[in-house]
């Protein structure tokens, strides 16, 4: 019987080979689908309102193709008025156009002005799981960044300068923002759990006896053998301690490694003697960030302990979290390279790792205002009269290009319909009202979904960054140019018909 289906759908040609017809189209389409995917994710950091722009674009353009299917038949095979050019370079003026628009609706904002930054963060919290915490939240974010730049000269944000740390325990309410370095590693030495005036060191080597390259044993047949290994080890230890100590080092981090113990119970034994500060297993990818937030350098060698290589901090201390463990904090960096850190607590990893990307996504709309300084309103307002103005600039264009700029301008109607739709509200009459109060002068207007209708969405405080429409406009518009240069698959009108 399988059999009998697998001869059901095979194909043969005239020399007997065998030929999937379908299977051109399958992998077109698999890998179309495949490069939107990846263009979708990078929207999906911006604003997830966008998240089909693309491929309603590409809805408007077959819907385009097969209108002038319908009026002239013999245009089957030969389109000389609808070549993917003339759309490519359509799409084009109505982008440009488009961002010329958004930027003519758009308000200049200062990085001074905290009230509308703490809006446009308070905004992208909303639609998370944590939006009760956005009082929070959105603070701590803004706070985050202002930290980390010049607001006098900064052109971009870099979010490696934020260390979100993840702590299991407590509740969202617990997070805190830390100017300065939090571990989650433990002090190894229970004797110092405080520092102050500290002087902190990062090193890369192990504070334990050496190993040969190669395997080995070692037999010891008395004694008096033993006793001098044991005194051969204990002098080397005590000498790297010493060193350390020489140099004035209070604190002392020590990467964490593979090849053998980085820190034996002997080198611990003198380190607690001494009263200096162990934390161990640092990880390999936090070395950079703890450098620049101390102004410390990474030591390889004992015999680059020196006091240039340390780092200098107000305080260091071990911090009990209320019975759900510890972290360690150093704060009051001397030098420090405008780097901090946010907590974020969470009583299970689900709701940490929630926390943790709202956050971020906060973050990335500060980025974003910090880029380009202007805000616009949301709630579907800037996408409804993009469509409005850019139907008008059709009128004015001439043959195919018109017909081109007017399917893009109804593409991008499908913002304020999906999000009606997503409100639970009508997106016919919704979109209806939002088009005519546009049309009336209106440019503020958007979908209220709190209120369930149309209302002034910047009374609401509803605001997200001018990059954001810009971006996800552009990147959409790029897409859609892109497929168009496919060729066999704008002149293959069977997988054209099968979408």
């Amino acid at each position: 019987m399988p059999e009998a289906v697998a001869a059901a759908n095979v194909s043969k040609n005239k020399g007997g080979a065998y030929v999937d017809r379908d299977k051109p189209a399958q992998i077109r389409f698999s890998n179309i689908s495949a490069g939107k995917d990846h263009h979708t994710s990078f929207i999906l950091n911006h604003r997830k309102s966008l998240l089909f722009l693309e491929s309603v674009i590409l809805k408007q353009m077959y819907i385009l193709f097969f209108k002038a299917l319908h009026h002239d038949l013999s245009a089957l095979f030969f389109l000389p008025g609808l070549h993917p050019t003339i759309i490519s370079e359509s799409f084009q003026k109505a982008v440009d156009k488009g961002v010329e628009i958004l930027t003519s609706i758009s308000q200049p904002v200062q990085l001074s002005d905290r009230e509308t930054l703490l809006n446009s963060a308070t905004t992208s919290l909303c639609s998370k799981v944590v939006s009760q915490y956005s009082s929070l939240l959105a603070p701590m974010s803004v706070d985050a960044v202002m930290k980390v730049i010049d607001p006098a000269t900064a052109t971009s944000v870099d979010l490696h300068d934020i260390h979100i740390v993840k702590k299991l325990g407590g509740t969202i309410d617990d997070c805190e923002l830390v100017d300065g370095l939090v571990l989650t590693q433990r002090v190894v030495n229970t004797g110092v759990s405080r520092v102050e005036k500290a002087k902190i060191g990062l090193i890369q080597f192990c504070l334990s006896p050496p190993k040969t390259d190669m395997d080995n044993q070692i037999v010891v047949s008395d004694y008096a053998q033993m006793d001098r290994v044991l005194r051969e080890e204990r002098a080397y230890i005590l000498n790297l301690v010493k060193q350390i100590k020489k140099a004035g080092c209070t604190v002392l981090l020590i990467q964490k490694s593979i090849l053998r113990d980085a820190l034996s119970d002997l080198a611990l034994h003198f380190l607690n003697k001494m009263k200096i500060m162990v934390i161990k297993d640092i990880e390999r990818e936090d070395i950079e960030f703890i450098c620049k937030t101390l102004g410390t350098k990474p030591i390889a060698h004992i015999d680059q302990f020196t006091p240039e290589m340390l780092g200098t901090a107000e305080l260091a201390e071990e911090v009990n979290l209320d019975g759900s463990g510890k972290l360690v904090k150093i704060t009051g960096c001397v030098n420090p390279g405008k780097m901090v850190s946010i907590v974020v607590r969470g009583s299970n990893k689900l709701v940490i790792e929630e926390a943790e990307r709202s956050i971020h996504d906060a973050l990335c709309v500060i980025r974003c205002m910090v880029k380009k300084r202007a805000l616009i309103a949301g709630g579907g307002a800037p996408e409804i009269e993009l469509a409005l103005r850019l139907a008008e600039y059709a009128r004015s264009l001439a043959g195919m290009e018109a017909y081109c700029v007017r399917a893009y301008a109804d593409a991008l109607e499908i913002i304020p319909s999906t999000l009606a739709e997503n409100a639970g509200l009508n997106p016919i009459s919704t979109v209806t009202e939002l088009r005519n109060r546009h049309a009336q002068g209106e440019k503020t207007a958007g979908i209220n979904v709190r209120k369930g209708g149309i209302s002034n969405i910047l009374e609401e405080l509803v605001v997200q960054p001018l990059l954001v429409s810009i971006s996800a406009l552009t990147l959409a518009t790029e897409t859609v140019r892109s497929v168009l240069k496919i060729d066999d698959l704008v002149s293959d009108l069977q997988s054209l018909m099968s979408i």
